[in-house]
């Protein structure tokens, strides 16, 4: 069996395009597994993981934890909120308390970027970052586009357009790195406040007239405005917003042809998307869920089969 190029997976600028279809291959394999009566493999009875959250989380940290399970792994919950990290401990002292308790591999989301490669240059632990500030965010971009190849069959030559809050966004990073490596043409929209300064050198279209997007893509990856990341207004108003970069039904209905409607969640309903998008037959949103399990399944298992070694 091939493996991977690497031994942690920091993000998506890190693998190529062989790790890439390696990850989907072995995915495939697990989603057949999480769809049996038993839904359990004994796959990393032997491996210990820690989840290292720093930053809020619901359906990362369940997906995760869940994908542990599934392969039998010992899981180790850790919440910043709750730690010495409140006390003043630091990153490291932190980490290494947990590794000296015999973890394997470590699974961590925290608000600076950049946390999980200072990490993996000083613990022996396989790292995975599960999001570092605005900077990255691996295994979200690969069920995208995981999810992606399901609905179109492939990924290569599709357009896909990303949209919304791009400047704080690691799922936009990612998932630009994803995208390209597999061969698709991407373009972002949003209002110019939201998009960074660098965005040319991505080699990315840019629009900012949302209906001249939605006509040009065979797929909208719909972002929530990242409030929680902003300390000055980047626009008007929420309903603004809306009116400009939000998607309906009658705006999706009048387009010239069908599109798959993505989001990475949590939703903003009646913001960037309103409830009848969400729930419609376009939008494969639950299914992105889903196939998260049976992504990070495989991430764990290809990075834990290295660890074995």
């Amino acid at each position: 069996m091939s493996e991977l190029s690497v031994n942690h997976l920091l993000g998506i600028k890190y693998l190529n395009k062989q790790d890439i279809q390696l990850i989907f291959e072995t995915a495939d394999h697990f989603k057949e597994v999480i769809n049996r009566p038993i839904k359990k493999v004994p796959s990393l009875r032997d491996i210990t993981i820690a989840n290292l959250f720093f930053e809020n989380s619901t359906r990362t940290k369940l997906s995760f934890e869940l994908a542990e399970k599934r392969l039998s792994a010992d899981v180790l919950n850790f919440s910043s909120s709750q730690s010495s990290v409140k006390k003043g401990e630091t990153l490291i002292d932190t980490v290494n308390n947990i590794l000296s308790m015999k973890v394997d591999m470590v699974v961590m989301r925290h608000p600076n970027p950049g946390a999980g490669v200072f990490l993996s240059k000083h613990v022996k632990a396989s790292i995975i970052n599960a999001g570092d500030g605005a900077h990255e965010h691996p295994t979200q971009a690969l069920l995208d586009s995981y999810s992606i190849r399901e609905r179109l069959g492939g990924v290569q030559g599709k357009k896909v357009v990303i949209v919304g809050d791009i400047l704080h966004s690691r799922v936009a990073l990612s998932n630009i790195f994803a995208l390209q490596l597999q061969g698709a043409e991407v373009m972002v929209c949003g209002p110019k406040t939201l998009l960074p300064k660098y965005i040319n050198e991505l080699g990315v279209k840019v629009e900012t007239d949302l209906r001249k997007a939605l006509n040009w893509c065979d797929v909208a990856n719909m972002l929530r405005v990242q409030n929680e990341r902003m300390d000055i207004s980047y626009f008007p108003s929420t309903r603004e917003y809306t009116q400009q970069f939000g998607v309906n039904k009658e705006l999706l209905d009048s387009l010239d042809k069908e599109i798959t409607i993505m989001h990475p969640g949590p939703i903003n309903r009646g913001v960037e998307i309103t409830s009848d998008v969400a729930d419609s037959k376009q939008a494969i949103i639950l299914d992105q869920v889903q196939n998260g399990v049976a992504i990070r399944m495989a991430v764990i298992y290809l990075l834990a089969s290295k660890i074995k070694q």
